[in-house]
């Protein structure tokens, strides 16, 4: 892949405290032709400063959509996906800002991509986890979540709520990305959905979800019960 441009979309609000750490591991990795994509959604904790400094860092390598408010994790990456297609890029990484998604497993997801079209990172396959310093509690709210997502989508993936993955550009150019519905968490799992649909190889690689050392998570139950609402919807009007 030496002449592929490699490009990492990361939606971000509020995460001042880690976008300088995940820049700096992400070019630690001395990946060849690699832009970062950073989708802000109106930060109001100093993230916009910290990017202008990337900017001149990692110069002509990092890049920002700034939207000025929350428009919801779905639109960003969609905005995202559309400006890295636009510009050429052979492969499309999506993680989250808040270093729960380790940037070194970048490389092995790109190994994988022989093989298939999409690899995602997945908490529920053999060597996967999640942070040891979860309670009993917040391990049901991300099991029980994730099993009644994929269970609702009639997804094959065991991490149906993933939002590490990596595409082969050819499978997001041939998606429509407008026509996406879910603005929040559920769009994880519709994006997934519909490249299974479409007859895409997907393939899971074992990550373990790390807990942010900086900042609150933005995940709770609420959250999970309104995927699973839309979802519903979603099945209910397209028989999916």
């Amino acid at each position: 892949m030496p002449d592929s441009m490699i490009a990492v979309v990361v939606p971000t609000y509020n995460e001042a405290g880690n976008l300088r750490e995940l820049a700096d591991r992400i070019f630690a990795l001395d990946l060849p032709n690699l832009k970062l994509l950073i989708v802000d959604d109106g930060s109001t904790d100093g993230t916009e400063d910290i990017v202008v400094e990337l900017i001149q860092i990692y110069k002509g390598n990092v890049e920002v959509i700034q939207r000025g408010r929350k428009l919801g994790l779905g639109t960003a990456y969609i905005a995202g996906f559309s400006r890295v297609l636009a510009e050429g890029a052979d492969y499309v990484f999506q993680m989250d800002a808040d270093l729960s998604h380790a940037p070194e497993y970048l490389p092995e997801f790109l190994n994988q991509l022989g093989d298939a079209d999409v690899v995602v990172g997945s908490r529920y396959v053999k060597d996967g986890g999640v942070d040891k310093t979860w309670n009993w509690l917040r391990r049901l709210v991300s099991s029980g979540g994730n099993l009644g997502i994929r269970t609702i989508a009639g997804l094959r993936v065991k991490d149906a709520t993933s939002g590490f993955k990596v595409f082969k550009a050819s499978v997001l150019r041939s998606l429509n990305l407008d026509q996406f519905e879910c603005k929040g968490f559920a769009f994880q799992a519709e994006v997934a959905y519909v490249c299974q649909r479409m007859g895409f190889q997907m393939t899971e690689h074992p990550i373990i979800f790390t807990d942010r050392s900086r900042g609150r998570s933005k995940m709770s139950m609420g959250i999970v019960i309104e995927a699973v609402w839309r979802l519903l919807l979603l099945r209910w009007k397209r028989g999916i």
